[in-house]
């Protein structure tokens, strides 16, 4: 159960990102100041970065909730499921639920949050770290039952296959497609996505 203390330091966590947010929408990552965050949080300059690192936490904590995601899923599947099948599945479920991670949200605000992050320089380099420290996770959850060059490579492809998919499904909602259009064609490049990956694990490596 989860204390009155926490509780709270999860609200003002909140509260601090979604402030800046809507100051970075309304105006651009690069045009507002940690300042002027801290003003419209009510917060302390302290404070601000004792919860968020860096000024693109700020953005990017709604995406690094998931960090770990990936592993979990690996550890946590059904006894006889593949790893990359209970990927597949968890990716499938995503999209069904309209799960912003996967690009499949077309609420305004949603698809404004992704323009900044794939707009901003800053916010994608920072993503990247995000997804090194998730590929090196996966990675590790692998090697439970593939060597561990398999396990490395398979982590790698993975994570890049599920930011391509979701960009690419950020990209037609952007240009303004309708979602009841692409909900199948995710669906459908997400199948062949995660097929591809399936097969190269079926693949004899080249001879020495």
């Amino acid at each position: 159960m989860t204390g009155l203390r926490e509780l709270q330091r999860q609200r003002l966590h909140e509260a601090i990102s979604a402030a800046a947010i809507a100051l970075f929408l309304e105006r651009g990552f690069d045009e507002v100041p940690v300042t002027e965050v801290c003003a419209a949080a009510g917060v302390s300059k302290p404070t601000l970065f004792k919860y968020f690192p860096t000024k693109e936490d700020l953005v990017l904590h709604r995406i690094a909730d998931h960090q770990g995601e990936a592993a979990r899923v690996v550890r946590g599947r059904a006894p006889g499921r593949s790893p990359v099948d209970a990927l597949r599945r968890h990716f499938l479920d995503g999209l069904a639920r309209h799960d912003p991670v996967t690009g499949l949200n077309d609420r305004p605000e949603v698809v404004a949050y992704h323009r900044l992050v794939f707009s901003t320089p800053s916010l994608v380099a920072r993503l990247f770290h995000h997804m090194a420290e998730d590929e090196r996770e996966l990675a590790a959850a692998l090697a439970e039952t593939l060597d561990g060059l398999t396990a490395g490579l398979l982590a790698g492809q993975v994570l890049a296959a599920q930011r391509v998919l979701a960009r690419r499904t950020w990209q037609l909602l952007a240009d303004g497609a309708p979602l009841r259009e692409v909900e199948p064609e995710a669906v459908r490049a997400a199948e062949h996505a995660f097929a591809l990956l399936a097969a190269q694990l079926d693949v004899p490596p080249p001879a020495p």
